[in-house]
């Protein structure tokens, strides 16, 4: 059984790591098709939620407090997961370059409980080439696991507009890309479960990360 499979039979589950207008989104989606543990470092945050009130207004108070996500502000729950999405914000700095703090400590509460046959997927707003030179060390040293060995990586940008009720998540074609063609495939498929405009696969990492700039 594929990681992808596991999901589906609901033997492995799904993390979304940042609860902003783009996580919180996706964790609800994924949660009507799988198990999730939606993760925000803001336990502020979270308690909204829990309390029912979507502070995002992305997707309304009503769907969070049907959401059978769970929603918490305490990283251990990210041990229980083997695909994790991180949907982090790059606000950019005043010299108009992105700030890739969050993306960095996304990526160390990550490896801190990576276990091996995980797949990372990241969809903050970078360019090419952060996931595999930024993110990638960061993921092995707090893990102490192998890129491409014992974990994997892929890149899935983010394509929602804030406060638009008709271009939604599931009404964009998602570009997916995994860092091979076994992690592209089994990405594509666990998007597809949500994303009823259907997925392009991107031929590497750095051309989805291209995408997105564009």
């Amino acid at each position: 059984m594929n990681l992808y499979e596991a999901i589906v039979n609901r033997k492995e589950k799904i993390s979304v790591v940042g609860l902003g207008y783009v996580g919180l989104p996706l964790a609800i989606a994924f949660a009507k098709v799988a198990d999730v543990v939606g993760f925000d470092i803001s336990e502020q945050k979270v308690m909204q939620y829990r309390r029912g009130i979507d502070v995002t207004n992305e997707v309304g108070d009503h769907a969070v407090q049907e959401t059978t996500a769970f929603l918490t502000w305490e990283e251990k729950y990210l041990r229980d997961c083997r695909f994790h999405v991180v949907a982090v914000p790059t606000p950019i700095k005043e010299d108009k370059t992105p700030d890739l703090s969050a993306v960095a400590s996304a990526s160390r509460t990550i490896g801190r409980n990576l276990t091996r046959g995980s797949i990372v997927v990241y969809e903050s707003t970078v360019y090419p080439g952060v996931t595999e030179e930024i993110c990638v060390p960061v993921l092995e040293e707090e893990s102490g696991l192998r890129c491409g060995v014992d974990f994997k990586i892929g890149y899935s940008p983010e394509r929602i507009n804030p406060g638009d009720k008709v271009n939604r998540l599931e009404t964009i074609v998602k570009v997916v890309a995994g860092m091979d063609e076994d992690s592209t495939d089994i990405i594509a498929k666990v998007y597809e479960l949500v994303v009823d405009a259907g997925v392009h696969r991107a031929q590497s990492i750095r051309v989805a990360e291209a995408a997105k700039v564009i």
